[in-house]
């Protein structure tokens, strides 16, 4: 995938500025998360495609919805992301390193790395972010939470607690960060002259549908084991879930493509 043009450049630089300085206003994110979300959206638009932007304001629109939703109740369980439920540096970049590595790689032309399963990459890392996200925001909120490796009753918020609650979101934002993704990466793309990212048959929706699922459970793994043991914290956990999601998609593509 080649570099972006000048004119595709200053208009992810818009973007990134224009979309950065709204989370920062909506206290969506600190400045610390701010000047990262910059970053990194500054470097997927010129690496991989300035419509992969439009799929991370997806992401982070949904985050927020999660984030605010029944946040009183959420703060008083003492279970709210930061003070009002605003995402820092270090939570940017543990979601945003898997994303950000894909667009890079999609720049280097490399022979086992073609545009379509870059972008199929990028949307299953988003997708496994996005499942964990709303499992966790609106999972938390469960009085009926187990440990995914015991399955023992645990406290809502407890690292490695799942809940039907949360499997459902899970299932749900995996799907429809699939289908948001096509819409974007594919359809639209093609009607309007853009790289299509996405392979042409449907069917490869699934891989980032079942990954982005499967990655929230190997997130909650990890937080039931190195992260309650204090050997990892929980941004380093979501780093390695949305990695191995990355990683899980191009496999998966290795085998059936």
């Amino acid at each position: 995938m080649p570099i972006a043009t000048i004119e595709s450049a200053v208009l992810t630089f818009s973007l990134c500025l224009a979309l950065s300085s709204l989370a920062y206003y909506k206290q969506v994110l600190t400045k610390g998360g701010t000047v990262a979300a910059f970053v990194i959206g500054m470097i997927i638009g010129i690496a991989g495609e300035v419509t992969w932007l439009f799929l991370l304001l997806f992401f982070l629109l949904s985050s927020f919805a999660a984030t605010k939703y029944r946040f009183a109740l959420k703060e008083a369980m003492g279970v709210q992301e930061g003070k009002k439920g605003e995402r820092g540096a270090m939570n940017v970049l543990a979601n945003g390193f898997a994303p950000t590595a894909v667009a890079l790689l999609s720049t280097l032309n490399l022979g086992f790395v073609p545009v379509t399963w870059a972008g199929l990459a990028f949307l299953s890392a988003l997708a496994v972010a996005g499942a964990d996200t709303l499992a966790s925001e609106i999972g938390v909120l469960s009085d009926k939470a187990r440990l995914i490796t015991t399955f023992k009753r645990v406290k809502a918020g407890t690292d490695g607690g799942i809940s039907v609650l949360g499997e459902v979101c899970a299932i749900g934002a995996s799907l429809y960060t699939a289908l948001f993704g096509w819409l974007i990466l594919y359809f639209l793309s093609g009607r309007v002259g853009l790289t299509v990212t996405l392979p042409p048959e449907s069917w490869f929706l699934l891989i980032p549908a079942v990954v982005g699922f499967l990655g929230c459970q190997i997130d909650s793994v990890l937080g039931a084991t190195v992260e309650r043991r204090g050997w990892i914290h929980k941004k380093g956990v979501n780093l390695v879930a949305t990695s191995t999601g990355a990683l899980i998609a191009y496999l998966l593509l290795l085998w059936f493509a």
